[in-house]
């Protein structure tokens, strides 16, 4: 029993031909493009850009979106590569186990479990807020009361101690019922959803920019200090820390863009179309980040976010300094909440399937590869992961989930990104759609760049990421190892 095994590929294209027969070669760069925008834009840009102006970096959160765009760009070619290099629909676990064997598929797994499932909470607790300000600004009615609308860790200016997040457990309680009915966006409301989101980044840009106050600009760095926020946690502010700080803040932000790479078997000309796709998706998006971030802290101070503003700072800095556009409040407010709905169940979706195919591989419990009799869903995986989201929305503050999803994705992409140079010295012969251009340089800058955000993240982060990782490897060797169909045949 080796637990550097690696699945046959093979055995993998069997299993594909029976799971999913039919898939058609019917994407579009464009199709592909329209993905990634509808993927990345979500609860990072109108959260996670207040929080990382708030936590680390001011006005120049703007540059901390340039560092964390870089990075996806260097991890998505490498996605590119792997995705069409092992043509079935499957996530980074799936050909990391075909490649680099059994325990870093585990590790790689385990860690999507930050990516998707911790996601999705930190998405929940901001419909949470965007709820109470729909309530409040919107219908005009008394908002849940705070101590049902927060964590137990979390205690407001006026001293109210939260206890629980209702609002946060609901959405993802009923998103994970609406998956076990196996109901999914169609490809229309899907479109919907990314203009409406693409549209309201772009009204909040425009109408903003003349609100933009230049004293909330200078300086732009803030000098080198450290902020100690509402947990009692430092975080370096300011400099070419806080900057660092942001970008892997930020990097939430991005999350998503890998769902295009997962696309690759069902595009009509990888070669060309998935770094189109990937790269064309995050070059549109950037922008839009850039220009965004500036005209959000350029309207409101870092105070504001800091105190007023938290998680709902988009609708708050509107409905504090752009007097007159009171609607554009209302409209991002119900528009985001409609939006943050996709995005978790894109995130839940993810991980099921995640949970499903650990499942059939014997790494968790069989009973995850399980489908229900009559909706052919995953079903005992997503009633698992009703539970694991459903705790962290509802008890753990959203900064603090936030930040453990983007150290759980960083250090996947560093192994994906390790993973093409493996793949190319083992597998040679392979057939390759896409090829990541300037191996072995183009991964190792990814790794540099991902490791210098995951620095950025700080020593708080670190210590969660490396309890996370050794629960896993706990997990890996006492009933992982065991079960495994691959190590034990007879199983």
């Amino acid at each position: 029993m080796s637990i550097w095994k690696r699945k046959p590929l093979a055995q993998l294209l069997n299993e594909a031909s029976e799971s999913e027969k039919g898939l058609k070669r019917t994407l579009t760069a464009w199709s592909l493009i329209a993905l990634g925008i509808g993927a990345i834009i979500g609860a990072g840009l109108f959260v996670r850009t207040a929080t990382a102006a708030a936590q680390n970096a001011g006005p120049s959160v703007t540059i901390g979106f340039i560092v964390a765009a870089i990075g996806c760009a260097l991890a998505g070619l490498c996605y590119a590569e792997l995705s069409s290099s092992i043509p079935i629909a499957g996530s980074a676990y799936t050909y990391t186990y075909a490649t680099m064997g059994e325990l870093l598929a585990w590790i790689i797994g385990w860690d999507l479990i930050l990516e998707y499932a911790v996601g999705a909470a930190t998405v929940g607790i901001a419909w949470s807020e965007y709820l109470n300000n729909l309530l409040v600004n919107v219908l005009h009615t008394s908002p849940i009361p705070y101590s049902l609308s927060h964590s137990p860790f979390q205690v407001s200016d006026l001293g109210e101690q939260g206890i629980i997040n209702l609002p946060a457990l609901f959405i993802v309680a009923a998103i994970s019922l609406l998956l076990i009915r196996g109901t999914q966006e169609s490809a229309f409301v899907n479109g919907i959803i990314v203009v409406v989101k693409v549209a309201i980044v772009i009204l909040i840009i425009v109408l903003g920019w003349s609100f933009i106050n230049p004293v909330n600009h200078t300086p732009y760095i803030p000098e080198a200090s450290i902020f100690t926020d509402e947990h009692g946690i430092g975080h370096s502010y300011g400099g070419i820390m806080g900057i660092l700080g942001a970008a892997g803040t930020v990097f939430f932000a991005f999350i998503g863009f890998d769902a295009v790479s997962t696309a690759a078997q069902e595009t009509k000309n990888p070669k060309r179309d998935m770094p189109i796709g990937i790269l064309g998706s995050l070059a549109i998006c950037t922008v839009l980040y850039i220009l965004f971030a500036h005209v959000l802290t350029g309207m409101a101070t870092v105070e504001d976010f800091r105190t007023g503003g938290k998680e709902a700072s988009v609708a708050f800095a509107i409905s504090k300094y752009m007097i007159g556009y009171e609607w554009l409040a209302q409209f991002v407010t119900v528009a985001i909440l409609a939006g943050f709905s996709s995005v978790i169940l894109v995130m839940l979706l993810g991980q099921s399937r995640v949970f499903y195919a650990m499942g059939k591989d014997g790494l968790l419990p069989k009973a995850f590869g399980d489908l229900h009799p009559k909706y052919k869903t995953p079903y005992k995986a997503n009633l698992a992961i009703l539970v694991i989201v459903g705790l962290f929305a509802a008890f753990i503050p959203g900064d603090i989930v936030g930040d453990m999803t983007s150290i759980g994705t960083l250090f996947a992409f560093i192994l994906v990104c390790i993973s093409v140079i493996v793949l190319r010295k083992t597998e040679p012969n392979m057939k390759r759609e896409f090829k990541t251009p300037f191996v072995p340089f183009v991964p190792i800058l990814g790794v540099i760049v991902c490791l210098a955000m995951i620095y950025g993240l700080g020593w708080t982060n670190w210590l969660r990421l490396a309890a996370w990782l050794a629960l896993g490897l706990v997990i890996y060797f006492v009933y992982g190892k065991k079960n495994s169909r691959l190590n034990n045949p007879d199983k």
